[in-house]
């Protein structure tokens, strides 16, 4: 009888090439994934593992609820929604960091010890809150979904929180890095009932994974 396929959610975005490549090191060639965008599902029939694409920000809620048994979210992602799963392994792709920026202008006369109170646009609304409390700042949060660097231009707020991997979108918007907040990588995560329900299946995928990473 035939096995139920491991379901895996890949996510969408930056890191995706990274993901497939890593698969593909480890014996699961997935590359033609990304020949067809709009391809949402892919079988592996010898592995019995499906693969899907989910929008990076949903995929810790697959794997919590069940509807997937693992997959690839970002540190970012992870820490921001605080999802009930389990994380085996970092696997060192999409390698960025959340950082506190504003404008050249106000960086020059600025002082970071002395803020009591800001105003920030991001995407991370509760990192950003919790990173500020922890050191008793004030923060009021403009959540944003799209280009976070054009806030501080046009007055919407003082600095933002977002990531960053070079730092040329910063700078192109004349905006400087203040403050480092995380260093964001990618993670494997799993269901905590899939891993006690399929843990060879589930510990394979870690395993053979583990070896191209740490290999």
């Amino acid at each position: 009888m035939k096995k139920e396929y491991l379901s895996i959610a890949l996510p969408k975005g930056r890191i995706l090439q990274d993901a497939v490549e890593l698969f593909s090191k480890a014996g699961i060639d997935i590359r033609h994934i990304l020949e067809d965008p709009r391809r949402l599902v892919l079988e592996v029939p010898e592995e019995n593992i499906r693969f899907m694409l989910i929008r990076a920000q949903d995929v810790p809620v697959y794997v919590e609820y069940g509807a997937v048994d693992m997959g690839i979210a970002g540190k970012d992602v992870l820490y921001e929604q605080g999802r009930d799963v389990y994380e085996p392994l970092d696997l060192g792709i999409g390698r960025c960091r959340m950082v506190v920026a504003e404008p050249e202008e106000l960086s020059r006369q600025d002082n970071p010890s002395g803020w009591t109170h800001l105003r920030i646009a991001t995407k991370y609304p509760n990192i950003t809150t919790r990173y500020f409390l922890e050191r008793g700042i004030e923060v009021e949060i403009i959540k944003l979904y799209g280009s976070i660097e054009l806030a501080p231009l046009f007055g919407l707020s003082e600095r933002i929180v977002d990531l960053v991997q070079t730092g040329e979108t910063l700078r192109k918007n004349r905006l400087v890095e203040v403050e480092t907040i995380m260093d964001v990588t990618a993670k494997l995560i799993c269901n905590r009932a899939s891993l006690k329900m399929r843990p060879s299946a589930v510990r394979g995928i870690i395993e053979r994974l583990k070896e191209v990473v740490e290999g």
